[in-house]
């Protein structure tokens, strides 16, 4: 097998346990990789430069770190771990915006796809979505109807991406599009990659309403691409953590804001008064 994985094959066990022990620790020497998987040096050099290959994970001379770099977002594995209290906080409230009947469109996002716990409640409810993730937990639920966008499929972000996935929304009406964005800069939203900034504006331009949701960390943040425009959404969730002087930029510019309160961890929880 060639060394090199493409799009569109799936991770190995070893390598997807590598990758695992990697995005849990944020930097592993590679020393530590040999040790543990009892490998040799040429099998670990092989795997990590498959997963290199990937954007998955990058090789900073004798480390290994699955840190983001500022052209990649990362892999899911590493994203669904960063602000998952946040996330979970900001996917609650966006699924209180649904009411039942409704068609929701999904994007690829780890954001956005926290809110799959929610919508079983929520019937009857049509989900249309790119994500291969989101559409594999849903899947199952039968309170709601879920639509597959087909398209080349993207390993790294699990979901399709490509004009089949763009052109194939085209026909339909959505009722709220909810999407997310790798970063926030003054009044505009970014993400690093352009087949999937497409994917997201395609989902948004068939939608009566458009829902960003972002996480306070990312505001002040830039990457690559353009997304859209705050005002170009109907509604931008975040979380308590923005910045009071952030938030208030924003509603003075008219954007209509909603902030999740987060919950304190179990422990602050369990000490606190």
């Amino acid at each position: 097998m060639n060394a090199v994985l493409v799009e569109g094959q799936v991770l190995s066990g070893r390598r997807r346990g590598i990758l695992d022990y990697v995005t849990e620790r944020g930097v592993v020497p590679v020393g530590d990789l040999l040790e543990r998987f009892s490998l040799s040096r040429a099998s670990i050099n092989r795997d990590l430069l498959a997963l290199s290959a990937q954007g998955l994970l990058r090789r900073i001379g004798p480390d290994i770190t699955a840190l983001p770099s500022a052209s990649s977002s990362g892999s899911v594995v590493y994203r669904a771990r960063q602000a998952v209290a946040q996330k979970q906080a900001i996917a609650a409230l966006a699924a209180s915006l649904i009411s039942p009947g409704d068609t929701v469109a999904l994007d690829d996002s780890t954001t956005v796809r926290a809110m799959a716990d929610s919508l079983s409640a929520i019937a009857p409810l049509t989900v249309v979505t790119n994500s291969l993730g989101l559409g594999t937990r849903l899947g199952a639920c039968e309170t709601l109807g879920l639509i597959g966008l087909g398209g080349r499929y993207s390993p790294t972000f699990e979901a399709f991406v490509g004009m089949v996935c763009e052109q194939s929304v085209m026909s339909m009406r959505i009722d709220l599009a909810f999407v997310s964005a790798a970063a926030v800069h003054g009044l505009t939203a970014y993400h690093q990659v352009e087949e999937v900034i497409r994917a997201k504006q395609a989902l948004m331009a068939v939608a009566d309403s458009r829902v960003l949701l972002v996480d306070s960390g990312k505001f002040g943040n830039s990457a690559m691409s353009r997304l859209a425009l705050l005002s170009e959404f109907d509604v931008v969730i975040t979380d308590d953590g923005i910045a009071p002087a952030y938030a208030a930029m924003l509603r003075d510019a008219g954007v209509t804001l909603k902030i999740a309160a987060v919950s304190p961890p179990v422990e602050n929880a369990l000490t606190a008064g």
